[in-house]
């Protein structure tokens, strides 16, 4: 038990899946696990852990933003043994190419400022993705017939942003979608030597101004989670 997770040792499995909606850990666990079972409820922050064609796997939220993911992150690698984490979550898409429910894999996430900026100081560290992950996601997504697409993202540490010039810098520059967590997940795994990815999809268009129903936007989610699943246990 931590101050954030009051599961018991050995509740959490080694592969963890993370969404930034406790209830979206809900519904992924009740979807697609064996026998789920509610692990952590601690600040209404849900986690299940279940079977997955027989591997042992924990869904829990991270919730929103790069600081409350850092808190996830880190209890679950250094007090439960976690060992491969993999974001699940939505992103708005920064290119023409990208539509509405196509799933982006995250090879790299830029940001402004991560809760590990303390740490690196001057050094403008380059968060990225375990290969092996990306590899497993990459081909699952192909045998699966998903459209997706493989690159940079952009993690803001905001989510009014008032500043239209980052979102036109990051478009120019060839970055796929916006989301709020993955650099930090990324920078968290790399310290403490565990595998890393984010597997997302595209709920809303920045350039096109469109966006999914919240309909929608669980009933399209279902890609994402699958291919997630696919990657750790290839």
């Amino acid at each position: 038990m931590t101050i954030h997770i009051g599961a018991a040792p050995g509740d959490i499995a080694e592969t963890v899946l993370m969404p930034g909606d406790p209830y979206r850990a809900k519904w992924a666990a009740e979807t697609f696990l064996d026998d789920p079972k509610l692990v952590n409820d601690v600040r209404g922050m849900l986690g299940y852990t279940g079977t997955w064609k027989g591997q042992r796997v924990t869904i829990h939220g991270s919730g929103m933003g790069m600081p409350s993911l850092s808190i996830y992150a880190n209890e679950l690698i250094r007090d439960y043994g976690a060992k491969t984490l993999i974001r699940i979550g939505s992103c708005g898409a920064m290119q023409e190419q990208v539509s509405l429910r196509d799933v982006i894999i995250a090879m790299t996430a830029s940001a402004l400022s991560t809760p590990s900026r303390g740490i690196f100081r001057e050094i403008g560290f380059a968060p990225c993705a375990d290969w092996s992950l990306l590899r497993a996601a990459t081909l699952a997504a192909e045998a699966r017939g998903a459209t997706y697409h493989v690159g940079g993202v952009y993690s803001a540490d905001v989510f009014y942003d008032e500043r239209p010039d980052l979102n036109e810098i990051m478009t120019r520059h060839g970055v796929l979608g916006v989301e709020m967590e993955a650099a930090e997940l990324y920078n968290v795994a790399a310290r403490h030597g565990v595998r890393a990815l984010a597997v997302l999809t595209v709920s809303d268009h920045l350039l096109r101004e469109e966006a999914l129903s919240s309909k929608d936007r669980e009933t399209g989610f279902s890609e994402m989670v699958q291919i997630a699943l696919e990657a750790a246990f290839p």
